[in-house]
């Protein structure tokens, strides 16, 4: 059922008051706001029965409270003023409807207001039984009106078809919205031979109603709006047909004749036509008195309807024209705004599209670009933005320094077409400059520190031996004739030059890797191997048992066999010193194909130990050289698997907690590719 919305009218120069009484009240009602004492009964002309909150602050605000008493017995006042004073005193002894706090609380407040409505629908109610009782009697004695020259078909046509011969035609060209239906209604007015005019729509879906443009229209009529969902809105989508003032007592609904009146007089209107395009409801177009100050006549309301078809075609060209050059708008933000530079060709190769970005990036002004051939942005990014158009597939990025600006640029290409239309192509332009210099400064500072950490642990593995050599060279004068003693130096120091070799070695085999030699290999042969030279790295740990889970149907792979088996040699000798201290130390190596679509495409090497794991804090620093949690070794061994595996195309993870550490390499199958 449709119900007419209450109004409450605000008169107050506090915008904080308006705001609060909006806010507890806009689930209630229609809120107006009037801040000028002169407006205020015009606006209850346009509203009228409502509530109105008065502001005992307000100016001339007694002076009015009496003047709507005399004049507006069917309205409501609620005096707002400050406790214990004398404005608020004389208010609750005048007779109005209540007198309040202005330190509104909001539960009390909308109480008070609902009971107001309340009394108010009673009010209005009773009107509306007196009103449909006066229609009656005039409906049982009204006689039905001569067949003048007004009301024949003839004249009609005529009369109908006039005001459309000087409807100018004003949608031809424009630029903005607003002053096109500013003309609309200006060349309405005029047509129609009406004193008012007004045009009500929305923009885009979703938004409320609005006044978009207007002749000589009520101040308050630029401030009402609508939402979807309002009654008044509703009922021109079920009725689909204009409303006239005249007609009103002929509306059965009581409740609906009382929401047109309403809306004919917040507009100050005589008659209100909706307006329709995609179809639905997109606005309406109310109309003051004619020009004559005489009631519109039939064949006037065929012209008037006439007129709006052709507002409605107007509007509704004018929406779609706005939401385009919205979207044209966002676009063209958005590309100038976006870092990347974009250049777009068409499909002749001429330049249409170069947003700031690419001027800087490329170092070529709009100008000298915009409709002129692709060569104005640089050569290379011709011949690319050329290829495009002529490749049926998309082209891989490319990266190059420009000769011009000396930037580093990566670029990417795409081939722009509807459907099967190729309208041209465009190049987005990455400026890699900046991330290749920080990178190139990371790299610095990470050499820096690959230095200083070598420095560090060759400092301090050198020195163990060096000590050695040096304790047993003091004691060599003294004691040389001790049999026993020289044969202690000899060993000694044979094995601490070894030593200190064997350091020698890791940091040049690390430095400078052996060319790989790849070749298909069997890899469970290359497993075999590795784990021979990994007892012979922990001689000292023979007895930890090894186990291999090795299947005969492993595809081959390609690679280096002796960089593979020194990297699961590294792994072995990792994982026995992590079982070290368990009491039931267990090594494990599987190999496992795995299939993607169908095929073998690589081979899993897992190498598990029973150890404690991987601390949490060394985790993110396992691959790096010199990272070791070994009393000696300089912590190379993870570092050149990791390399290793990469030399061959593949993956190494490693999973580890408490129930001990699984380092997982992936080798691809095949060529390795």
């Amino acid at each position: 059922m449709m119900t007419l919305p209450p109004v409450c009218i605000v008169y107050s120069q506090d915008a904080d008051l308006v705001r609060r009484v909006k806010a507890y009240l806009r689930t209630m009602a229609q809120v107006r706001h009037v801040g000028e004492a002169d407006r205020l009964e015009a606006v209850l002309e346009q509203t009228a029965p409502a509530v109105v909150l008065m502001d005992l602050r307000a100016r001339e605000c007694r002076d009015l409270m009496e003047q709507l008493e005399q004049n507006w017995p069917d309205s409501l006042q609620i005096a707002l003023g400050t406790p214990r004073s004398e404005p608020l005193r004389d208010a609750e002894q005048s007779g109005i409807y209540a007198a309040e706090d202005l330190q509104l609380e909001r539960r009390r407040f909308q109480a008070l207001v609902g009971r107001a409505f309340d009394y108010l629908k009673l009010l209005r109610q009773n009107r509306e039984l007196r009103e449909e009782a006066q229609t009656s009697a005039i409906a049982a004695v009204q006689q039905p009106l001569p067949a003048t020259a007004a009301t024949t078909g003839e004249s009609r046509a005529g009369a109908s078809a006039l005001p459309m011969l000087r409807f100018p035609r004003v949608f031809r060209q424009f630029e903005n919205v607003d002053s096109l239906l500013a003309s609309v209604a200006e060349s309405v007015a005029d047509a129609a031979g009406v004193t008012r005019v007004g045009i009500f729509s929305r923009i885009r879906q979703g938004e409320r109603y609005r006044l978009r443009a207007g002749l000589r229209c009520l101040p308050e009529t630029h401030e009402i709006e609508y939402s979807e969902r309002d009654a008044f809105v509703r009922w021109f989508e079920t009725h689909a047909h204009l409303i006239w003032r005249t007609n009103l007592p002929y509306v059965a609904d009581l409740t609906q004749r009382a929401l047109l009146r309403r809306a004919l007089d917040s507009f100050g209107a005589e008659v209100i036509v909706p307006l329709y395009g995609r179809g639905r409801i997109i606005g309406w177009i109310f109309f003051g008195h004619g020009i004559t100050g005489l009631p519109f006549e039939y064949t006037q309301l065929e012209g008037l309807m006439i007129l709006a078809e052709h507002v409605s075609t107007v509007l509704e060209n004018a929406l779609l024209y706005e939401e385009i050059t919205l979207q044209k708008t966002l676009a063209e933000t958005l590309l100038k705004s976006i870092p990347p530079g974009i250049v777009a060709i068409d499909e002749g190769a001429i330049i249409r599209w170069f947003n700031p970005p690419a001027e800087t990036i490329l170092g070529v002004p709009a100008s000298d670009a915009l409709n002129h051939p692709a060569e104005a942005a640089g050569g290379k990014l011709a011949l690319m933005l050329r290829d495009t158009l002529e490749a049926t597939t998309n082209l891989p990025p490319r990266q190059w320094i420009d000769q011009r600006t000396h930037r580093s640029l990566s670029v990417e290409t795409r081939r722009l077409a509807d459907q099967r239309t190729a309208l041209g192509a465009v190049a987005v332009i990455h400026d890699l400059t900046a991330e290749e210099s920080l990178r190139e400064k990371q790299d610095l500072m990470d050499r820096a520190a690959f230095w200083s950490d070598l420095a560090a642990s060759m400092s301090h593995e050198i020195r163990n031996p060096l000590v050695a050599i040096k304790t047993f060279a003091q004691l060599l004068p003294e004691r040389y004739d001790e049999p026993d003693f020289r044969q202690t130096f000899n060993d000694v120091v044979v094995k601490e030059v070894e030593r200190l070799d064997k350091i020698v070695g890791q940091i040049n085999a690390f430095a400078h890797p052996a060319e790989l030699d790849k070749k298909p290999l069997d890899l469970r042969a290359t497993v075999r191997r590795g784990v021979e030279l990994a007892r012979g790295k922990i001689s000292g740990n023979g007895e930890i048992p090894i186990e291999t889970e090795l299947p005969p149907n492993l595809p081959k792979i390609v690679g280096d066999e002796n960089a593979l088996a020194e990297a699961v040699a590294h792994l072995v000798a990792n994982a026995a010193e992590a079982v070290r201290d368990q009491k039931k130390p267990k090594i494990t190596l599987t190999a496992k194909p795995i299939r993607e679509a169908g095929r073998e495409s690589a081979i899993l090497l897992t190498v598990q130990d029973n150890g404690r794991g991987i601390a949490p804090e060394m985790k993110e620093k396992i691959f790096s050289p010199f990272c070791t949690t070994k009393p000696r070794g300089m912590g190379l061994g993870l570092p050149i698997v990791k390399r290793t595996v990469f030399d061959h195309n593949g993956r190494v993870d490693i999973d580890s907690g408490t129930h001990g550490t699984a380092v997982n390499i992936a080798l691809p199958v095949g060529n390795g590719e």
